[in-house]
Order: C-alpha cells, then sequence, then structure tokens
C-alpha cells in the first residue's frame, strides 16, 4: 500500500523531473551543437581532424533522437498502464479473479522491464560517446603538440592575455571547488531528509494504523516530520547558491573563450601560423560537450531510478490480490501507482519535446567545408556562435522556451 509521497519522485529537488532539471536540459542541446560548430570552425586546414569532429557532431545528433524515441516509448508506455491496463486490471480484482489479475500484472512487468532496458541502453551510449569525444580530443591535443614549437613569438598584448587566462583558470578552479562543496551539501541534506521521511514510515507501518488508514482515511503531512521545514529551507537556499556558481562558471568559461579569440587574432597578425590557438579552442569546446554529455548520461540514470521507484510501486500489493478481505489494500495501491504513472509520462513528453528541439537545420554547417571559409565569413561565423552561446547560458535559459 502506497504510505505518502515516494522522496525520490516527489521530494527530491534533484529529481530528473524537476522544472530546474527540465529547464537544464534544452540550452544543454543547443549548446552542444553550437560547441561542435564552433570546433568544426577551427579546424580549416586540418581534414583529418575535420572529419573527426564531423563523426562525432553526426553521432550526438542521432543520439539525441534515439533519446526522443525512448522517452516518446516512456509516454506510450504510461499511458498505456494509465489509461488500458490500470482499469481492467482492477476490475478484475474487483469481480475476484486474481489468475486474470495476476496475468495483467506479468503484462505490466514486461512494459516496464522494457522501458527500463532501454533507459540502461541510453546511459550506456552516452558513456560510449564521451569516450569518443575524449579520443577526439587527445588527437586534437597530438597536433596541436606537433606544431607548437613554431609558436614562440609572445607581444605585451598576448603575454596580458594569456595571464588573464590564468586568472580566469584559478577563478574557476575556486569555483569549481565551491560547486563540489555545494553539491556534497546538497545531497547530505537530502539524505537526512529521506532518513527522517523513512523513519517516519516505519513508525506507522503497523497493522493497526494501516487499517486505521483505510477506514478513517488518515493521510500523512510529512511538515509534521521534526526538522523537515527547516532541512527544505536548508536545500532551497543551497539550489540558489548552485545556480549562482553555474552562472558564474559559464561567465567564466564565456570570457575564457573571448579572450582566447583575441589571443588567436593576435598572432594571426604577427604571421604566426594560428592553427594551434585553434585547436586549443577545439580543446575547450570538446572538454565542455564531454561535460554535457555527462549531464546528460546523469539525466538518464536519474530516469532509470526513478522507473526502478515506479516498478516497486506498481507491484507492492501483488501478493494479496487472492486474499478477500485485503483486495481493497491493493485496489488502492494500483490508483496511487496510477498517480504516479501519469505523472511521468507526462514528465517523459516534456523531456521528448527537449531532444527533439534538435532539428536538421542544427548542424547544417556540416555541410560546408571550412577551409574554404575566408576569414572575413570565419569571423562572421564565429560571432554569430558567441552570440548564441552567450545567450545559451543558465541566465538565458526559461521554462518558456522550453514549452515553445
Amino acid at each position: 500500500m502506497a504510505t505518502g509521497p515516494e522522496p525520490g519522485i516527489e521530494l527530491g529537488i534533484n529529481s530528473p523531473w524537476s522544472p530546474e532539471f527540465i529547464q537544464e536540459l534544452l540550452p544543454s542541446a543547443e549548446r552542444t551543437a553550437l560547441l561542435y560548430h564552433l570546433s568544426y570552425l577551427c579546424l580549416g586546414g586540418f581534414p583529418k581532424l575535420e572529419r573527426l569532429i564531423r563523426e562525432r557532431a553526426i553521432e550526438t545528433q542521432l543520439l539525441f533522437g534515439s533519446s526522443e524515441a525512448v522517452l516518446l516509448k516512456c509516454v506510450g508506455t504510461s499511458s498505456n498502464l494509465v489509461a488500458s491496463l490500470f482499469p481492467i486490471l482492477k476490475k478484475a480484482v474487483e469481480m475476484n479473479k486474481p489468475v486474470l489479475a495476476l496475468r495483467y500484472l506479468e503484462k505490466a512487468k514486461a512494459w516496464i522491464s522494457d522501458i527500463i532496458t532501454a533507459v540502461d541502453d541510453m546511459v550506456k551510449r552516452y558513456d560510449q560517446q564521451n569516450k569518443s569525444v575524449a579520443t577526439c580530443t587527445s588527437n586534437v591535443f597530438e597536433e596541436q603538440e606537433e606544431t607548437q614549437e613554431k609558436q614562440t613569438k609572445h607581444s605585451d598584448e598576448m603575454k596580458g592575455l594569456e595571464d588573464a587566462l590564468a586568472k580566469l583558470e584559478v577563478e574557476l578552479r575556486k569555483n569549481v571547488d565551491d560547486m563540489k562543496k555545494n553539491e556534497k551539501k546538497i545531497k547530505d541534506s537530502t539524505n537526512e531528509l529521506q532518513d527522517r521521511i523513512r523513519k517516519y514510515e516505519e513508525k506507522q507501518r503497523s497493522l493497526f494504523f494501516m487499517v486505521f488508514q483505510i477506514l478513517f482515511g488518515v493521510s500523512q503531512d510529512f511538515s509534521k516530520i521534526a526538522g523537515y521545514v527547516a532541512i527544505e529551507d536548508k536545500l532551497s537556499h543551497l539550489e540558489t547558491e548552485k545556480n549562482h556558481l553555474r552562472n558564474n562558471e559559464w561567465d567564466i568559461k564565456i570570457r575564457q573563450t573571448d579572450l582566447q579569440l583575441k589571443l588567436a587574432t593576435n598572432k594571426i597578425k604577427m604571421g604566426e601560423i594560428p592553427s594551434t590557438v585553434h585547436l586549443t579552442e577545439v580543446q575547450q569546446c570538446l572538454h565542455q560537450i564531454q561535460q554535457v554529455l555527462v549531464d546528460l548520461k546523469k539525466f538518464w540514470e536519474k530516469v532509470g531510478v526513478t522507473l526502478d521507484t515506479l516498478k516497486d510501486k506498481t507491484f507492492v500489493g501483488e501478493d494479496i490480490i487472492d486474499l478477500e478481505d485485503l483486495k481493497d489494500v491493493f485496489l488502492a495501491s494500483i490508483e496511487e501507482a496510477g498517480k504516479y504513472w501519469q505523472r511521468f509520462g507526462a514528465c517523459s513528453q516534456r523531456a521528448q519535446g527537449v531532444f527533439s528541439v534538435q532539428s536538421k537545420d542544427a548542424y547544417k554547417f556540416l555541410e560546408i567545408n571550412p577551409s574554404w571559409l575566408t576569414e572575413e565569413e570565419r569571423s562572421k561565423q564565429y560571432a554569430s556562435i558567441m552570440k548564441k552561446l552567450k545567450k545559451n547560458g543558465p541566465r538565458g535559459s526559461s521554462t518558456a522556451t522550453i514549452n515553445e
């Protein structure tokens, strides 16, 4: 029998279905295409690296398409369970046909196992794509090493830019450390909150209290748990701090990229080969793409955890179907599970919309060889990409954009 909101579904601030988490998916998808475009733009004269970047970009685009397909499967399964299978299952129990009810439960198990398998496969595919991008980064680094010896002159302006980049790196490392500390505090507070809820639920799981709930409709009020409100307030404050740190991190990375472009322009003016500087930009872009892939892998891992929780809720009362005096308890548990599946389906549909925004046009830049571009054309495209990246930061994302 359902005893109240499941912390991992209803209460968890870091849930993949929280508004904040869904809101992060859209800019991540858009940012990936922009970073691939920026990398591709910097590789004029390096046909081998152009090919590698093109392959990784196409693979990532296909991966997003597969993500959309799996989420559509989640939507369809949720809809079938709520609108079709659960009502038939409840009818079978009400008519006291336990064999038929178990048959429908087995069908539900098959459906749920199917989407869990699909989600597990997505986690593996994102992990593999991350490794492929890492290998591509290594190839870029090797190419950079071969030409590094040609870059020996440093003007005062270049030295100033390099010093500024070094300071930004220190600032970024500090911000990263602060984010790790913030994440640990969020994790500790969330664990504390869930532990309090678990202990509270354990006290209520007596047969007497279960019957009392059924007869008198007693519901649990988690806000009365000692310290619940205080921990919720603390988590809210930590989430605000997390958003501030994320915004600061993005600002630092944008400033780094801007300084890197100025450094490249300065070297061109001095008659040096600019390719190694451009390859540095490519490395930065690929590292950021890797982080996006890591975040998306975490999203799919959390979807898997949510599905396991929903699976447990759906089959919590299957052993008491054929007990006449407890069938009401089973019916109540199925009714509660149906509500969770309905919400899961709706959230899956929102996430599916996020992955679908990456249309074919987002990767049309792959149709043009960067070696064909003039410096003016390259600079124009570069400026356009940078403008979009700045708008794409955490401050630029909005729920309204996601729903469009």
